[in-house]
């Protein structure tokens, strides 16, 4: 008969005390809304349901407009990119505390994407003078990204350490889209369209497809132009739908990964509108990424809508629509299509963040 010796015994009862341990239980994250609003100037967070819980006093710096807002896709931070007179500024605001911090403070620096967890941003830095892309932690640690200096996208994965780059080497030569991995150690060409622009590539949920927007490589400023889809090593390319193109909408997957949301133009045919954005008159789609189904979703006559954004839940679209010039935040219901808006006053900015 093998008899135990004693640190085998005692190894034996120790862990059989630990699997008698109750685990502590995890903590679900908590989905929070916010939308900016202008006057007086605050982020506004809001309950799932859409209830006021407080306000975080934010004044744009003198001279600077607010560009958009870009919430982290876990924790408590939203990019704030500003357009100021120097250029544009990206701002990191901790929702929990209220704190402000400007990562590159002696250059401009123009929002590209958060990490997949949320612990670091991506930023293009100097575009006038030494242009870069810099990965930026929320507790400010920077490196400096070995991509091409005429990057001008970057998406990251939604499940690991990877993230697509886009870049032109300039009008008239299309664009190209690589995908870096394992830390920069392999770059491998992923799709190139010698006739556009390709933009705002989007990982789905899972990471097995990328959505993007396709932009003629025209001296036009706006036109109409298409959503693909892809496998996310590149493979299968297809066009799902004609898209708005060159006001900076992009498409968003559904948390399920089967839709995506995205704009169309709706007056493709006036000139005017091909110049200037005001003359836009657009709308928010759904598109059936198996199937290629068409939703109308908004049918606004006049003004313009802009980026949807999903809830964590997928029941709703939240949007910021111009109308004569009043921007505010709307709420498109997708199961019984209801569109609301979020308050009464003008906001813009619409954002979930998860924490």
């Amino acid at each position: 008969m093998h008899r135990l010796s004693s640190f085998s015994f005692f190894l034996l009862i120790y862990v059989s005390l630990l699997s008698c341990t109750p685990h502590a239980p995890q903590v679900p994250l908590q989905s929070l809304f916010y939308a900016y609003r202008f006057d007086p100037p605050a982020f506004m967070e809001f309950s799932t349901d859409f209830q006021p819980v407080r306000e975080i006093p934010f004044s744009l710096p003198p001279s600077c407009g607010l560009f958009n807002t870009f919430p982290a896709p876990l924790g408590a931070f939203l990019a704030i990119e500003l357009s100021c007179p120097s250029g544009q500024t990206v701002l990191l605001l901790d929702t929990n505390t209220a704190a402000v911090t400007q990562p590159i403070p002696d250059s401009d620096s123009h929002f590209l994407a958060w990490t997949f967890d949320g612990s670091a941003v991506y930023l293009k830095a100097d575009s006038l003078g030494n242009p870069k892309a810099l990965r930026v932690a929320t507790d400010g640690a920077q490196e400096v990204i070995p991509i091409t200096e005429f990057t001008y996208d970057l998406a990251a994965s939604t499940t690991q350490d990877e993230f697509t780059f886009t870049f032109s080497r300039g009008l008239g030569q299309g664009s190209e889209l690589s995908l870096v991995k394992r830390g920069g150690e392999t770059v491998e060409p992923l799709y190139a369209d010698p006739l556009h622009y390709i933009s705002f590539a989007r990982f789905s949920p899972d990471g097995s497809h990328i959505a993007f927007i396709k932009i003629p490589d025209t001296q036009t400023p706006f036109t109409v132009g298409e959503l693909w889809v892809m496998d996310s090593d590149g493979a299968n390319p297809r066009k799902l739908a004609d898209a708005d193109a060159g006001h900076g909408y992009a498409a968003n997957w559904s948390p399920d990964g089967k839709r995506i949301a995205f704009v169309l133009r709706e007056n493709p045919d006036d000139e005017p509108a091909d110049q200037s954005s005001e003359a836009l008159l657009s709308n928010l789609y759904i598109v059936e990424v198996q199937t290629g189904t068409l939703t109308q979703l908004t049918r606004f006559e006049r003004g313009r809508t802009e980026t949807p954004f999903w809830s964590p839940d997928g029941n709703t679209l939240a949007f910021h629509v111009v109308i004569n010039d009043r921007m505010e935040v709307q709420l498109a219901d997708v199961i019984t299509g209801e569109i609301r808006p979020l308050t009464s006053e003008s906001t813009c900015c619409p954002a979930w963040l998860q924490k």
